[in-house]
């Protein structure tokens, strides 16, 4: 698992985020094991950039963007680069939904297990427009974003591990981990944006956790369960806004997903306060069936449960599941040192 980094380890992974949504840039992930190394996810700036869906590209190989003047050279590259699984920046002819052809600045890198086996290969993709083909500091970007988003995607991956029978993995919770990754570096962009005396202020959590408590209640919430959050400001840098996004996000899934088995009306609350003595306290409060007597929280045998005790522990964090007089309450403190920067 890669170790935390302070954000002043990483500064010239801001500017690199910061230009995430700016030049639109496209996240593709495939799976080599798989037969065909079909894609598995790719984010909303893929499909705007593209014309396709997600539901229509997902399970398909990249090829299907290549056409009748994509050049047998860059495919020549881009396939070997594969089987030899390394990192590759091709310019390429790629075509949208709508058969019209632009340049796509495409980085692919293998992202591997502990024990080196590649288990993903991470696409950046980038249209590329006349200005832009020889820009060396559009490379540099797309370097920066290639490997701030390897390190992030590589400790979730890692965690949850290849598919299995018996784990509870799917691709729609790989989705909400990614997009919650790419929440992360929106809010680094907003806080960029919003620094009026030059210096860094690191990453508004309070913030960042309302965007991405609200996308998990509108994924996974149903009609006649509310959500309410009542969340706290509080400055944090890159490493523990990751961390700390994907664990709420984990926990919160995991109350709508669960609490509420053969009930029509239920209650999810988040609360985040900052604590006297440093630090900051998560709490995730449901009303509905509660946990099971002598059931373990988080299932070290499911992956979301393995992500979520990775996270904790590499917060430092103390987690404490408790069942209420209807559901269940999960307590996360998290220690002093989340705002070093």
């Amino acid at each position: 698992m890669t170790k935390a980094r302070k954000l002043s380890q990483v500064m010239s992974d801001e500017a690199a985020l910061a230009g995430f949504s700016r030049v639109r840039v496209a996240m593709v992930l495939t799976d080599p094991r798989a037969e065909d190394n079909p894609i598995v996810y790719v984010n909303h700036a893929f499909e705007r950039t593209t014309g396709y869906e997600r539901s229509a590209v997902v399970g398909r190989n990249c090829r299907f963007l290549q056409g009748e003047k994509t050049t047998k050279e860059s495919v020549d590259r881009l396939r070997e680069a594969v089987e030899a699984e390394t990192d590759v920046s091709v310019d390429i002819l790629n075509y949208r939904a709508d058969g019209t052809s632009f340049v796509n600045r495409l980085i692919i890198a293998p992202i591997s297990d502990s024990d080196g086996k590649v288990i993903y290969f991470l696409g950046i993709q980038k249209e590329l427009y006349e200005e832009e083909s020889e820009e060396k500091a559009l490379n540099e970007l797309l370097k920066k974003v290639r490997t701030r988003l390897a390190e992030d995607v590589s400790m979730v991956l890692e965690t949850i591990g290849k598919p299995s029978a018996r784990d509870d993995f799917d691709f729609a919770a790989l989705n909400r981990r990614l997009e919650c990754l790419q929440l992360v570096y929106e809010s680094m962009k907003l806080s960029e944006e919003q620094d009026e005396d030059g210096r860094g202020h690191g990453i508004d959590l309070g913030s960042l956790l309302s965007r991405v408590g609200s996308a998990v209640a509108h994924e996974n919430g149903r009609p006649g369960v509310r959500y309410l959050q009542d969340i706290e400001a509080m400055d944090v840098n890159l490493d523990s806004a990751v961390r700390i996004s994907l664990l709420v996000s984990e926990v919160l899934a995991n109350a709508f997903d669960h609490a509420f088995e053969r009930m029509e009306e239920g209650l999810v609350e988040l609360r985040m306060t900052r604590l006297a003595a440093g630090g900051l306290r998560v709490v995730t409060t449901d009303d509905g069936v509660g946990l099971p007597r002598n059931a373990p929280f988080p299932d070290p045998d499911s992956v979301g449960g393995r992500l979520i005790e990775a996270l904790v522990s590499g917060l430092d964090a103390t987690m404490t599941p408790v069942r209420g007089a209807a559901g269940t309450v999960v307590m996360i403190d998290v220690p002093v040192g989340v705002a070093d920067f």
